[in-house]
């Protein structure tokens, strides 16, 4: 069997490469189904798009300016374009998933702005390391220039930025003149693992550009930019149309945004997800042969298992990513579809194989 076709066969409890693997919330695929009936303006034009945007405003405590998008490059990509001329310069950690997983993305949106790794523990950047990046040949007409700085909340390691850390950053990056885009595709695993606000976790920190992630979390294709500077709104808005980003029927992602904050479904999700994250953890420090690489903040868990664990468990059905870092290195993502059950199964047939 090839690995396209046992990925595609893999029981829901037993599929661990990516939250993308997981469903959508019944109560996204109802909001969708409802959409579908009867007739409304295109383009963002509909009451569904009103009341999202409405309910953004809601948990960011302020008016924001919202871009519905299909996926998390499209709205890092163009995020960043809006932020940073072609000859400057993305400052971010070598980890991020702009650097690492979107094929060129953030270049091409951005018509060919470079992106810098700033080095930094658990995938985050270090901010004596940022001090020296944000003004590294600045003014120096040769090389392009320091502009934005992007951080990962929660980090592609699975840990998340505390509040401190955010501003912190933000603040290096504004004392130069640089601006702060998050990639926020698992916005809310951080939010609810630090226990914190919306707005205190972005712009009051000093974020400038939110990617908002919800498709990860429960919703179907449906992402979106939340801008929290006014002056971004109309160039935003060409950069999207511009970039086949502006849906005509707009109403079908907005009204999954919009289900997906109603009564704090997205916050649900999240903790189920991180929940069943500290729930592998815990089982797997109990069993010898195997080691956390570090304790996961968010859904995400890095871990050592011996060979043979490794393809029992692949025998077994088990998809995840293994051998992609370093030999013996695996990542287990959970999801808010995943159940205690499901973990439990997981650990025993751990078990099973060290033995």
């Amino acid at each position: 069997m090839s690995t396209a076709t046992a990925i595609a066969t893999t029981p829901s409890s037993r599929a661990f490469i990516s939250d993308n693997m997981a469903g959508a919330s019944p109560q996204i695929a109802q909001a969708v189904a409802d959409a579908a009936a009867g007739q409304v303006l295109p383009y963002g034009n509909d009451p569904f798009t009103d009341s999202a945007r409405r309910s953004l405003g809601e948990i960011f405590e302020r008016d924001v300016d919202v871009f519905p998008v299909s996926t998390g490059s499209a709205a890092n990509g163009l995020s960043l374009a809006a932020l940073t001329p072609p000859w400057g310069s993305v400052l971010s950690h070598p980890d991020s998933h702009i650097n690492t997983d979107e094929c060129g993305a953030p270049e091409f949106f951005t018509n060919g702005a470079k992106l810098v790794g700033v080095p930094g523990l658990d995938s985050k950047i270090d901010p004596e390391a940022l001090q020296a990046a944000v003004r590294r040949r600045a003014g120096d007409v040769h090389s392009v220039q320091p502009s934005v700085v992007s951080i990962s909340q929660a980090t592609e390691s699975g840990s998340a930025y505390t509040l401190d850390e955010i501003r912190r950053v933000s603040a290096i990056a504004k004392e130069a003149g640089l601006r702060v885009h998050m990639d926020g595709a698992r916005f809310a695993n951080a939010l609810v693992h630090l226990g914190v606000t919306a707005a205190e976790m972005t712009w009051k920190a000093g974020v400038d550009v939110l990617s908002f992630g919800a498709t990860k979390n429960g919703a179907m294709t449906a992402d979106a930019i939340v801008s929290f500077d006014p002056a971004l709104a109309t160039e935003l808005a060409f950069r999207a149309k511009r970039a086949g980003q502006l849906a005509s029927k707009m109403r079908f992602q907005t009204a999954q945004i919009d289900a997906y904050l109603t009564d704090g479904l997205w916050l649900d999700n999240a903790r189920q997800a991180n929940a069943m994250a500290t729930r592998l953890g815990d089982g797997l420090k109990s069993i010898p042969g195997t080691g956390l690489l570090a304790t996961p903040q968010a859904n995400i868990l890095f871990c050592r298992l011996p060979q043979q664990v490794t393809e029992g468990l692949l025998a077994e059905g088990y998809a995840f990513y293994h051998d992609r870092w370093e030999p013996g290195i695996v990542r287990f993502v959970t999801a808010f579809s995943h159940s205690a059950d499901d973990i439990d199964q997981l650990l025993e047939a751990v078990r099973r194989h060290t033995s």
